[in-house]
């Protein structure tokens, strides 16, 4: 019964919030910071000295009135400085992906790598349960409110701040059901952190906003 009526507050909020917003569009740039030490077991903790402590890469989330799609920043890879000359030092590639979300349709497409090859997955956005506290900060000057998690499945916990200045249903990865854009996500006390790097309000360009598709569709 609470979480019926978590998602039916979460909803009346949302519509609460369309109204009082101006439509608008641009990019949201991401920081994904994943902190590689912290579950290595204990027999395994002499790998600290070859790989680093965190793994970041940047995303960027392209959003319209209608429509939003989350993909990776394509970029060079970069000498490592602290493996030294000879020296052996791992780098964790992560898998890329893409994820589409059209709220008005609640359409969710995502292009999945795995084992090399690319796979199209369509789904339907699915509400989550997060509990919206009073707790506020500021973050790249707007005002953002907090709202947890707990993934039972996962055995996550997800804090995560949005802004209601933009429309809903906006945010990184699958953290994008909460009645504004999320700005930051923290799994797990600092495990992994999704951070809003850059907000830029402007006309997107001809080719960002592209429904993914495989290569063989």
């Amino acid at each position: 019964m609470k979480t019926i009526l978590l998602v039916v507050g979460v909803f009346a909020g949302i519509a609460a919030t369309h109204v009082s917003i101006q439509e608008n569009e641009g990019a949201i740039t991401y920081e994904v910071k994943v902190n590689m030490h912290r579950n290595l077991p204990a027999e395994r903790q002499e790998m600290k000295s070859m790989m680093p402590e965190y793994n970041s890469s940047d995303y960027q989330l392209f959003f319209n009135s209608r429509e939003s799609l989350y993909k990776p920043i394509e970029e060079e890879p970069e000498p490592d400085p602290e493996a030294g000359e000879g020296g052996m030092r791992i780098r964790i590639r992560r898998p890329k992906s893409e994820i589409y979300v059209h709220p008005g349709t609640t359409k969710r497409i995502a292009l999945e790598e795995f084992m090399g090859k690319k796979y199209l997955i369509e789904d339907t956005l699915r509400m989550r349960p997060w509990k919206i506290g009073s707790e506020s900060m500021e973050i790249h000057g707007y005002p953002c409110r907090k709202a947890t998690l707990f993934d039972e499945q996962r055995k996550m916990n997800i804090v995560a701040w949005y802004s209601d200045q933009f429309r809903p249903f906006l945010g990184p990865e699958n953290f994008n059901t909460l009645p504004g854009a999320v700005l930051l996500v923290d799994i797990n006390d600092g495990e992994r952190l999704i951070a809003a790097k850059t907000i830029e309000l402007r006309p997107l360009g001809k080719n960002e906003m592209k429904i993914p598709h495989s290569k063989n569709r």
